[in-house]
């Protein structure tokens, strides 16, 4: 069957690319603002592109299992590769392991250009996107996001840019990792009912509409609070406040979940596309803040 270059990007899900690319640009622009000596730029791009590939991996990988194990059909919202029969679960899962090869080749390339240390960065990784279903449908998919998409991008950045482990990259995974965690427990809080036929369990199960709606209002507030506590800290500058902007975005995604229930989830049909949205907004204001700062000390 062939099919369209459109088809092929819809199949890897690009609206999603912000939470694991964000990340490592705001950890890059940190530590440019941070005045680190070595900053090797080019790897710092390397990585940028190798864990959107990582990226595109995990989602074909995840919808692959999804489609097999039940989660995903003709009434799931969100994801419709496999249940409009737009491709065979074989080339989805074909297509998973030809973007998991090539991300694993680039990232031997960019151990080889920087350290040998980044070989558990990228194992880790690897392990993320191949347990996730696994894991996923036992309530441990949050977990295994805020690992892939936050602290490991964070840290292997620093690592790779700037020749070591930077541990003040931890802060920057939190408010990151709250946002990208968010988009997928939107997700799981949306489609409870459908996850529940399909006899597997997620944190917004096992939590109740109500407490879930709540964890997804904290996970779209706390980013901000982050910040302000940071720069009160001294360990931002006072620019980094720019990411505010963002809140009213934050609080109009938390509106939507607060409007919706259990018997009815119409208003966070697409909310997993708005909270990754607000992850691009959020981290390009928060990263133009790092370069502007920069240049004014």
């Amino acid at each position: 069957m062939k099919h369209s270059m459109k088809e092929w990007l819809i199949a890897v899900r690009p609206w999603s690319f912000p939470a694991s690319a964000m990340p490592v640009l705001v950890t890059l622009m940190y530590l440019y603002w941070a005045g680190n000596e070595t900053m090797n730029w080019l790897a710092g791009v390397w990585a940028l592109v190798n864990i959107v590939i990582f990226h595109a991996a995990g989602n074909t990988w995840s919808d692959y299992y999804d489609y097999k194990r039940g989660v995903d059909t003709a009434e799931t919202a969100g994801a419709m590769t496999l249940t409009t029969g737009m491709f065979r679960p074989e080339e989805i899962k074909r297509l998973s392991i030809v973007l998991l090869v090539v991300a694993l080749v680039g990232g031997v390339g960019l151990m080889l250009l920087t350290s040998w240390s980044l070989l558990w960065y990228g194992l880790g990784g690897a392990l993320c996107v191949l347990l996730y279903p696994y894991l996923k449908y036992r309530a441990l998919g949050d977990l295994v996001i805020g690992i892939a998409y936050a602290w490991l991008p964070c840290w292997g950045t620093s690592l790779v840019f700037t020749g070591q482990m930077q541990s003040v990259t931890l802060l920057l995974a939190i408010p990151l990792g709250c946002i990208t965690v968010a988009i997928l427990h939107c997700n799981n809080t949306r489609d409870v009912r459908t996850d529940g036929n399909a006899h597997i369990r997620t944190i917004a199960m096992n939590l109740g509409h109500k407490r879930a709606s709540a964890l997804y209002q904290f996970y779209m507030i706390s980013p901000f609070v982050c910040v302000v506590a940071c720069v009160v800290a001294g360990l931002f500058p006072y620019l980094s406040l720019l990411s505010l902007v963002a809140l009213p975005n934050a609080w109009k995604n938390a509106t939507l979940m607060r409007q919706s229930s259990y018997k009815d989830v119409s208003s966070i049909t697409r909310l997993d596309e708005r909270t990754a949205q607000l992850q691009l907004l959020f981290s390009l204001l928060l990263s133009v803040s790092f370069v502007i700062a920069a240049h004014l000390s």
